[in-house]
């Protein structure tokens, strides 16, 4: 597949919080809040980290054992899986919730990302074996943000009735109604129906969603060696169950992230506060929130009540309905988990921030972090547009009314800046100024106050000539919003809009090939691809 790609800086392209891009060049004000640095280095500290671990390796492995029962699999995957049994075996992750037909492109490129460095992991040490994991977010219950996905700018809805995690749900009419319509956008291109067929086997009546998000990225990823975790299930969490029991009698979490997010609010924007118990109650179609009442823990959604007493119990019973929310779901993972390395995006990126005196407490080893790749995908007739336009791989994450500020003066023959004039008009307002300043020093003040007036009223009259000449060219700033509104749909960047149906019709496995193989393991540089 003829492509070619070209690389820039997170930070230039103006998308990314100041948290992540002072992570990413190791500023001294984030430098407090993680373990190991995203090299080699920190991989080998994080390794040494996991060796004196005792992870669940058989649980884990018996687990994935029964979980992939029910799915056809590859030789590779199956000793992908054994291999874990072995202590020089360690894991790569990237999690993420079960979007329907995987969501937005940033699935993809995740996922790709943890092949990539696992790849990479085993070249640099051919003695260790590195496994990449999906670590399936099924208990998520936002059904708003999994429910969608936008295919070439056609968004669709699941509309269903169900509630709770999102992964126990069940594929029902509606769903398989949404890929009556995928088809009718996809069918067009060569490899529409490869796609729609994968989708067809993967989201059959009555399945949950995570057996179908399963089956899907396996289909997609398995040929690399790709091991999916649903992680919910009551062996797994059994392995948790201590750390869990810590939370309802101590709130432990939310006292410790309390004193990181004070610290990291001298310097940036917080984003997850967690609560006083971190903790969802979750069964059958619900999963809420479980709080305490002086002496009874509480789920007051469900008019649950539990003494400390009945609570230990269910946990014991029933580890399986007890749902970390977001401030220990990355202990949960590390804990059940060989891994070394956790590849997330900014936001993502932002909150484990928040969680490394939370690991400590609990001594499970905090993973090396490392930003997922982002890529902006464009076909060689968007380059040319791009061309036309006057952009380049830079300009082009600009605003679009920036970007036609500056067309219009690069075409315009007309003098639209008046800064020679304003040079000469300061100069004329010195030489009054002294005349002034002859008669009465005191004038000299009034003189500068009416330099000031001055000044902005032939400001004013420049943007006013801007805007005047930008009428002229109504044509091109049509043709730069749409250029714009393809490559960032909603001024956001394409990866979290946009789903890979579009791009896999057209182009089949070999795109996700592609995408593979532009792939960076440890470097970090936002990568623009052109497909010829």
């Amino acid at each position: 597949m003829k492509h070619h790609c070209s690389r820039l800086s997170y930070e230039s392209t103006g998308y990314f919080s100041k948290i992540v891009t002072d992570y990413l060049v190791q500023a001294d004000t984030v430098r407090p809040f993680f373990v190991h640095t995203p090299d080699i280095q920190g991989i080998k500290e994080a390794i040494a980290a996991r060796q004196s671990f005792q992870t669940p390796r058989t649980v884990l492995v018996k687990a994935l054992v029964e979980q992939y029962a029910q799915t056809a699999t590859s030789a590779l995957v199956q000793q992908q899986i054994q291999s874990l049994l072995s202590e020089k075996t360690f894991t790569v992750v990237t999690a993420h919730q079960p979007n329907i037909f995987t969501g937005p492109l940033y699935f993809i490129y995740k996922i790709l990302h943890a092949i990539q460095l696992a790849d990479a992991l085993k070249n640099e040490m051919p003695d260790l074996h590195f496994v990449p994991v999906y670590y399936m977010g099924s208990e998520d219950a936002d059904l708003d943000e999994l429910g969608q996905i936008n295919i070439d700018g056609h968004p669709l809805t699941w509309k269903t009735n169900q509630t709770g995690a999102v992964g126990r749900m069940k594929a029902d009419k509606k769903l398989l109604e949404l890929l009556a319509a995928i088809e009718g956008q996809t069918g067009v291109h060569p490899y529409g129906k490869a796609l729609t067929d994968i989708f067809r086997n993967a989201y059959v009546e009555g399945r949950s969603i995570q057996e179908a998000t399963l089956y899907l990225v396996n289909e997609l990823f398995g040929r690399f060696g790709l091991v999916v975790l649903i992680p919910d299930q009551a062996k797994l969490k059994q392995c948790f169950a201590s750390v869990i029991e810590k939370e309802l009698l101590e709130g432990f979490s939310h006292t410790i992230v309390s004193k990181t997010i004070i610290e990291l609010e001298k310097n940036y924007k917080v984003q997850a506060g967690g609560r006083e118990i971190n903790l969802f109650y979750l069964i059958d179609n619900q999963r809420e929130r479980i709080e305490k009442e002086k002496d009874r823990f509480v789920v007051p959604a469900l008019g649950l009540q539990f003494t400390k007493d009945q609570i230990l119990e269910e946990l014991h019973t029933h580890p399986e309905r007890f749902s970390p929310n977001v401030i220990l779901r990355g202990a949960f993972q590390e804990t059940i988990l060989p891994n070394i390395a956790f590849i997330g995006g900014g936001g993502e990126l932002a909150y484990w921030l928040e969680l490394k005196d939370v690991f400590a407490a609990i001594h499970v080893p905090y993973p090396v972090l490392v930003l997922r790749n982002s890529f902006l995908i464009l076909t060689a007739e968007q380059e040319k547009r791009m061309e036309q336009l006057a952009l380049n791989t830079t300009r082009i994450f600009q605003k679009a009314d920036l970007l036609l500020n500056a067309l219009v003066k690069e075409r315009t023959s007309k003098q639209l800046t008046i800064k020679n004039e304003l040079h000469r008009l300061e100069a004329l307002y010195r030489q009054i100024e002294q005349v002034a300043a002859d008669v009465d020093q005191t004038l000299s003040p009034h003189v500068q106050a009416l330099q000031v007036q001055a000044v902005k009223k032939i400001q004013e009259l420049e943007k006013k000539m801007l805007r005047a000449e930008k009428r002229k060219f109504e044509t091109e700033e049509r043709q730069l919003n749409q250029f714009k509104q393809q490559l960032f749909p909603n001024n956001s960047l394409q990866e979290r809009i946009d789903n890979l149906s579009g791009w896999y019709s057209r182009y089949g496995s070999a795109w996700i090939d592609m995408l593979k193989a532009q792939s960076l393991a440890l470097e970090s540089e936002f990568s623009i691809v052109v497909i010829a």
